[in-house]
């Protein structure tokens, strides 16, 4: 059953004002708006809880983490069926997405188990070396103490409540408190309620973990503000993600915003793979363009071409396969709705040739595929902006020099795809240095769509796709946003944190 309420360590916490969410089927449920004065009270209720679950041993950790993941698990018919409800995603996707939930969970159980995250260092203690002697010092990486989280829209579950932020700062050994995103706060609250039954099996101190639903802007502000948060992980609009980025650098303090922010993942086709099966990879592109209604931080939105017969052939297919798909609901009708401001922008852009065009409704979105130049590129950065949601654009270079320039023009990706055969060679090796400059992905002969969560995955780019190019959102590295590196110099053992002793 829905509690409807926040939770605040370990208490479940009414409200004066509720809301409702907005269901593709079944009854609206109802839900307490979140106030400043509750993440007020968790962040207090998270800083007390540092003083001890951040100096637990990381056996402990690791087992909190895996009953998270065991509570998650024991409740997944139930998160399905609210999924559902609530973002018009199909079972199978939330189904696969708990999966990746439970499982990074549990990847990071082990690997802080592994100590390989601490980066311990060690530079022994030299009192005979001339002139100076040198002391003995001793290096790992700490945790920075609680960290608010952002629920994501188009990730329910792995980029949300339970999601990877919170998994690498409970991991870290950073309390969390959760900004509940609007359009699935039934799926939040299942999920909060296993996190809360972890916490009791577990006996954790209850502050580390604390959730508010809803709320106006004034809430998210204080999320960034609140004095005792120490870290921000955002997903989500390049917009809103700024305002808090900005927010979190005008503070007294100022702390890290670790915010990703959307990308248009732009593919290179290169000549001879396009020569050789452009259609085929046309017919993909489609694919991956318009999977859940291409509501993917990786969706592949740009694909880059030289003008012929072979680029033709490329964009017939692609329109095959783009008219082959029907009608998607989309996560929120907001969502729905900067869609088609997006699709306007675009279709009222000069230059742009508009392919394919097709009829939307409410919440539903159907792919729409345009057309330009490298010259009208070049000429107007809007085209560059994200289009969240099944809109693709082929952009047409007349010669691998303007192939290059276009790349060199991109602002930070999350992605960026080489489509290449071996006849592609000496102009992939050109694309290389400005791609891996631009990304903090790059592909051959794939599609970005999906995120392996794994240790050598980067889910982060340059700004805009992401404020902090150093760090990743997916994959074990991405603890490291919730660490410092400590120094201890003569240091007595018995004094000396168990791991760095």
């Amino acid at each position: 059953m829905l509690t409807g309420k926040h939770l605040i360590a370990g208490e479940w916490v009414d409200g004066l004002s509720t809301f409702e969410n907005m269901p593709t089927f079944g009854d609206a449920d109802t839900f307490f708006v979140g106030t400043p004065e509750l993440v007020a009270k968790a962040a207090e209720a998270a800083e007390e809880a540092f003083w001890s679950y951040g100096y637990l041993p990381r056996e402990k950790r690791a087992e909190f983490l895996n009953a998270i993941a065991d509570e998650i698990d024991a409740r997944g018919d139930d998160i399905t069926l609210m999924g559902t409800k609530e973002t018009g995603l199909p079972e199978g996707r939330l189904q696969g997405e708990r999966g990746r939930t439970v499982g990074q969970l549990r990847l990071f159980a082990t690997h802080i188990l592994s100590g390989e995250f601490l980066d311990r260092r060690y530079d022994e203690a030299l009192p005979d070396r001339a002139p100076l002697p040198r002391p003995d010092l001793r290096m790992m990486q700490r945790p920075i103490g609680p960290v608010s989280v952002f629920g994501a829209s188009n990730f329910p579950l792995a980029f949300s409540t339970a999601g990877g932020d919170t998994a690498a700062a409970l991991a870290a050994g950073c309390p969390v408190i959760v900004k509940g995103h609007s359009a699935h706060p039934g799926t939040s609250d299942i999920v909060a309620q296993a996190i809360l039954a972890a916490i009791k099996s577990c006996d954790i101190h209850p502050g580390v973990f604390s959730q508010i639903q809803g709320g106006n802007r004034a809430v998210g502000q204080a999320c960034v503000q609140h004095p005792l948060i120490k870290a921000v992980g955002f997903t989500g609009s390049l917009g809103g993600g700024r305002a808090l980025f900005d927010l979190c650098a005008s503070r007294p303090e100022p702390i890290p915003f670790f915010g990703e922010l959307g990308s248009v993942n732009p593919m290179f086709m290169l000549p001879a793979a396009v020569a050789a099966r452009g259609a085929d990879l046309g017919t993909a592109w489609s694919g991956s363009l318009t999977m859940g209604a291409g509501q993917f931080c990786t969706n592949p939105g740009i694909a880059v071409v030289l003008k012929g017969a072979d680029a033709d052939a490329f964009v017939e297919a692609a329109v095959k396969g783009l008219g082959e798909v029907a009608g998607q609901t989309m996560l929120t009708e907001g969502i729905a709705s900067a869609y088609y401001q997006g699709r306007d922008r675009i279709a009222g852009t000069a230059g742009v040739q508009t392919v394919l065009t097709s009829t939307c409704d409410t919440r539903t979105a159907t792919p729409y595929l345009f057309m330009t130049t490298a010259k009208e590129w070049l000429a107007n950065e809007e085209l560059g902006e994200e289009v969240f949601g099944p809109l693709g654009m082929v952009v047409v270079a007349d010669t691998e020099e303007e192939m290059l320039t276009i790349a060199k023009s991109l602002v930070g990706q999350l992605t960026c795809t080489l489509h290449m055969d071996a006849g592609d060679t000496a102009l992939a090796q050109q694309l290389m240095p400005v791609l891996e400059r631009k990304a903090g992905r790059v592909l051959a002969n794939g599609f970005p769509t999906g995120v392996e969560v794994s240790d050598t995955m980067v889910h982060g780019g340059p700004y805009p796709a992401s404020t902090n190019f150093g760090a990743t959102s997916v994959g074990t590295l991405s603890i490291r946003r919730f660490l410092r590196p400590v120094c201890y110099q003569n240091i007595p053992s018995d004094v000396l944190p168990a791991d760095i002793a």
